[in-house]
């Protein structure tokens, strides 16, 4: 059987009567990006955070990122979108969750939040594996300058291992978009979900996924030459070279 591929589906009308089935997708996209962006702010900070605790000489604090880590790590992100969502409304007090339930937004705060920290035990252990490939040269003579630990942090050791840990962080930026797809379920109107309704209400199955397809493969194309253009900016020559087995 031949497929009649209909690519004049995407400027006919949605059935909300307003819009097209191309805005559709367009606002999906939208939806993506400002899931995606805000989750990808969380994760840096939670990360470089969390993974600087880990390096630490206090037990305390490396026993706490650990834990963080191989918590958010090792349960799967759609478990921990349900987790958010759907249980812990019902954990808190009443009160807070019934406002929680009342958010505007509600899902796209979720996913944010769900993503953010799904990804920041990632950017933790990357983080983490940047400071230590440094040569451990860096810290003793920081030390022998006087500075103090969050000083040697500040201004020594996460300004290097940032540009060593561009290109996991990349890889990490690109998840955490795809990831978002995973939205869907708590009935957010990201691209895969806005790509399922154009499916369903126009029967352009093939159509409304190819478009899909070819839309998150720019956006990924996007990113990563975004990000090579980052990597090149910020290189300190012989910095990577430096920082190899045995370095530390």
């Amino acid at each position: 059987m031949h497929y009649h591929w209909n690519w004049h589906i995407f400027f006919e009308d949605a059935p909300d009567g307003v819009s097209t089935y191309l805005d559709t997708l367009l606002r999906g996209l939208e939806w993506t990006l400002a899931t995606a962006l805000t989750a990808w702010l969380v994760a840096l900070v939670l990360g470089v955070v969390i993974g600087t605790l880990r390096t630490t000489p206090r037990p305390v604090l490396v026993w706490f990122g650990n834990a963080y880590v191989e918590l958010f790590r090792n349960i799967p992100l759609l478990v921990q979108m349900f987790l958010w969502f759907f249980v812990l409304p019902e954990l808190v007090p009443a009160a807070f969750g019934t406002w929680l339930k009342g958010l505007q937004n509600a899902s796209f705060i979720t996913a944010v939040v769900c993503l953010g920290f799904f990804t920041s035990a990632r950017v933790a252990e990357q983080t983490r594996a940047g400071i230590n490939a440094l040569p451990r040269g860096q810290l003793l003579a920081a030390t022998a300058l006087g500075l103090t630990l969050p000083q040697l942090y500040r201004y020594v050791l996460l300004p290097q291992a940032f540009r060593i840990i561009v290109p996991p962080l990349t890889s990490e930026f690109l998840n955490i978009f795809k990831n978002s797809a995973v939205a869907l379920v708590i009935n957010l109107p990201e691209l895969t979900s806005a790509t399922h309704t154009m499916a369903e209400d126009s029967y352009a199955v093939f159509e409304a996924f190819t478009a899909a397809t070819l839309i998150y493969a720019l956006v990924n194309v996007i990113i990563v030459n975004l990000m090579r253009l980052i990597e090149r900016r910020i290189r300190v020559p012989g910095l990577i070279a430096v920082a190899g087995p045995g370095g530390h």
